[in-house]
């Protein structure tokens, strides 16, 4: 098979390890009407590291099969809002701190 790289979304995290799923879509059109109709598909994909989560928007692409299900492998994470969250909180934390102590 040849390299398939797919970009998408996780749909879910956490739940088996070293294990995401991800939910790519694409558009097609109907063939009678004419209208684009959105598909989407689910994959297994392996995450070595367990550092993906929920709605983190990634690149996966196609490797020989890891188990049964799972033939696909996190190449890159394009944006982590979770992780953009947690680190705008980390900068906030010690501005507050300094705002609590001059008052």
């Amino acid at each position: 098979m040849p390299p398939l790289a797919l970009r998408g979304v996780v749909a879910r995290a956490g739940f088996m390890d070293k294990t995401v799923t991800v939910l790519v879509s694409r558009w097609s059109v109907h063939k009678v009407t004419g209208k684009r109709i959105e598909r989407t598909k689910k994959y297994l994909t392996h995450d070595e590291g367990n550092k993906l989560r929920q709605d983190d928007i990634v690149l996966i692409r196609n490797c020989p099969p890891i188990s049964k299900l799972k033939r696909f492998r996190l190449e890159t994470i394009f944006r982590s809002p979770e992780a953009e969250r947690e680190s705008q909180r980390a900068q906030q934390a010690p501005e507050q701190t300094e705002s609590t102590q001059q008052q």
